[in-house]
């Protein structure tokens, strides 16, 4: 059986939330491990930079966790591996959010609570502001689809060139076949040398 890195932190994306279904099936798996309570799934504000600090703060706590950062998730998780030399699995990542996300700038509403709120000209600043230049590609697992129809992975796949990739066909941006490949990423998320 695979010793599984201390934690795990899933790391949402835009308009989602800790009950997105890659985060329950994450959690189940460590549930069913008797590890519920290495699971983590903030909720984060909609402020970049709040959500930045908030991430920051756990990474701090949990220095030897692994990240699973999805879509909007999968660009705050980039730029905690490299800040923190933290692991990362990254599905359908967002590569330059701030220019996807300039177009939606005004009222939002979160798919899973319902919560409205404003998303501003700020809040893509502070995007910006989080951009990862170089990255060590030993750090990551990609993981995309060639069908999500909200990002072009092919802009993924350049970004983390050298990293383990898994790029399958078809698809969508919710990756809704996951819980078929939690095993690459517990295997991924295992401790080096163990399991």
């Amino acid at each position: 059986m695979l010793t599984i890195a201390p934690a795990l932190i899933y790391i949402h994306g835009f308009n989602s939330s800790p009950a997105s279904s890659k985060a329950q099936v994450l959690h189940e798996w460590l549930a069913a491990a008797g590890r519920a309570q290495d699971f983590f799934a903030p909720a984060l504000p909609h402020s970049p930079a709040a959500a930045a600090k908030m991430l920051e703060a756990i990474a701090r706590a949990r220095p030897q966790a692994v990240l699973v950062g999805s879509s909007l998730g999968g660009f705050y998780a980039t730029w905690l591996a490299e800040r923190f030399a933290m692991r990362a699995v990254l599905v359908n990542p967002a590569v330059r959010p701030y220019e996807l996300l300039a177009g939606q700038v005004g009222r939002q509403k979160n798919f899973h609570t319902g919560e409205e709120y404003d998303f501003t000209a700020q809040h893509v600043d502070e995007l910006r502001a989080l951009e990862v230049g170089a990255i060590d590609p030993v750090r990551y697992f990609l993981m995309v689809e060639t069908g999500d129809e909200v990002l072009d992975c092919r802009h993924a796949v350049e970004k983390y060139r050298g990293a383990r990739q898994l790029v399958i066909e078809g698809g969508d941006h919710g990756f809704s076949d996951f819980a078929a490949h939690v095993d690459a990423v517990l295997e991924f998320a295992s401790v080096p040398g163990q399991g």
